[in-house]
């Protein structure tokens, strides 16, 4: 049985305190692994070991630092194959998704690359007689980042690339159900140069977190995750005076108009509801049509490819739509809700509680299921259900429909597929949510742009990636600074303005 440990000061070291979790092969349901799971006095060391390690890699110049991500995405691209297949033997994932979750935060190292620039200051010649004023961008010391399963490669490098290109030290905690691909990135990150102790890699459960969250060396906490664990973390970390940007959980509405383009739509409905069993915070989970005929001919084009997705393990081959869910304990909430979803008088169009993979009967494999006729007060409808199930919720008019995503407590991501461009516009104008697709499914922004839920998807002021990363990772420093020209004024005792 593989024993997965730690990896601290530039090396794996085995956890010392005798608890472990086991890490399951979703596919079969069969233990693989165990993963260590920290106590407070592991972490503990691995901050220390971190503090020791980031003054002398904040005093290198941010060019040679990016030169070490530079090196990185070269070696990602080199155990790319190597990677996608780890990630999906713990995840489930197609190998297909497991590379672009890979690519993503892939994408993230090559825009840090631009550290030097992102990094610069401020400067003022002449604010007052023989003044100048400049400002520096510091990094803060240590730092850690809280990251869930279901991108055990994309959400660490989102959150390790952008803080170390700016001089910290990190430490990692994810998610304790698929552990290798962060430990083999924290591998390569070694290889393509980084000083030990610069990204450590912590696993663990609640124990760690709390450790995280308290550590008073830690100054800086980035985490995604459920909504409830979100607020918890945010309200713990900012109580014990770091900063933190937390992402919590979506329900992702996509509208569509009478005038849409409906065989797009039902296509793009179908990759973005069921990819990677819907196990993705960006999925979208409410489709909205509006008006009963577009309503029908969604319906008449969606239970077809419902019906007709191809379900299996990553070894099945890249043809696979998606593979099973992450545990037995996701499997069962999920088809709970969809239990839910019945009783409470939605039309259950598709159902694939009852599917079995042949040969993997053990695994964690659900069909895809579509509901239709869902109302407000539902649970399927209030409730991310983070399965493969899609929601159908019609619409009588435009206002109607974006009232729906409007008044939902979630703010992730939400698109419209229309031909028309006043009403695209008006809903990106009005819409309060974060991040918006227009004839686009899945609007996760491009490295180079932030990426952030609204109202209980984030709490915190900086978004994700991007420039908003390197605001997070960093603090500001102003200097005012006069240079004596030998002559002699005397003291001044009233507060200095600009003359």
């Amino acid at each position: 049985m593989k024993t997965i440990g730690h990896f601290i000061g530039g090396k794996h070291v085995e956890g010392t305190s005798g608890r472990f979790a086991d890490v399951y092969n979703p596919a079969t349901g069969e233990v693989q692994a165990k993963v260590a799971l920290a106590s407070q006095a592991e972490l503990r060391a691995a901050v220390e070991n971190a503090a020791a390690a980031q003054p002398a890699w904040a005093a290198q110049n941010p060019q040679k630092r990016a030169r070490v991500l530079m090196k990185f995405v070269d070696l990602l691209h080199r155990d790319m194959d190597k990677l996608a297949e780890a990630l999906s033997r713990e995840h489930g994932k197609t190998i297909p998704d497991a590379k672009g979750d890979i690519i993503r935060g892939l994408e993230v190292a090559e825009f840090c690359i631009g550290a030097p620039h992102l990094l610069k200051g401020e400067f003022t010649e002449g604010a007052g007689p023989g003044i100048d004023m400049y400002s520096m961008r510091q990094p803060l010391g240590v730092v850690a980042g809280i990251t869930p399963f279901n991108f055990p490669a994309m959400i660490p490098m989102w959150k390790f690339c952008p803080a170390i290109a700016a001089g910290n030290s990190f430490i990692l905690k994810p998610s304790e159900r698929d552990p290798s691909v962060p430990m083999m990135l924290a591998e390569l990150m070694i290889e393509a140069g980084l000083p030990a102790g610069i990204l450590n890699v912590v696993n663990g459960d609640k124990e760690a977190v709390d450790g995280v969250l308290d550590d008073p060396d830690i100054m800086a906490v980035g985490f995604v995750g459920s909504t409830s664990i979100a607020a918890y973390v945010y309200s713990r970390a900012t109580a014990n005076g770091k900063r933190a940007q937390c992402f919590g959980g979506a329900k992702n509405h996509m509208i569509i108009m009478p005038d849409a383009d409906m065989d797009q739509a039902a296509d793009a409905l179908i990759g973005a509801g069921y990819g990677a069993a819907g196990e993705r915070c960006m999925a979208i989970s409410v489709a909205v049509p509006v008006g009963e005929e577009a309503a029908n001919a969604l319906m008449k084009r969606l239970i077809p490819r419902v019906e007709a997705l191809k379900i299996g393990p990553y070894t099945a081959g890249n043809d696979v739509d998606f593979g099973p869910l992450v545990t037995a304990q996701a499997l069962a909430r999920v088809k709970g809700l969809v239990d839910q979803g019945v009783k409470e008088g939605a039309t259950l169009a598709v159902d694939g509680r009852n599917f079995t993979m042949q040969g993997y009967e053990n695994g964690y494999f659900m069909g895809g299921c579509l509901f239709d006729n869902v109302t407000k007060d539902m649970s399927i409808y209030k409730e991310e259900i983070f399965g493969p199930v899609l929601s159908v919720v019609r619409a009588k008019d435009y206002d109607e429909a974006l009232e729906l995503p409007m008044s939902h407590e979630y703010g992730n991501g939400t698109a419209i597929f229309t031909r028309d461009g006043d009403t695209a516009r008006d809903f990106a104008s009005r819409i309060n949510i974060g991040m918006v697709g227009i004839n686009v499914p899945i609007p996760v922004p491009l490295a180079y742009h932030t990426f952030g839920g609204w109202k209980k998807s984030g709490f915190g002021d900086l978004n994700q990636h991007g420039p908003d990363a390197f605001r997070f990772y960093t603090r500001t420093k102003t200097v005012t600074s006069r240079w004596p020209s030998g002559l002699k004024d005397g003291a001044e005792f009233v507060i200095p303005t600009m003359k």
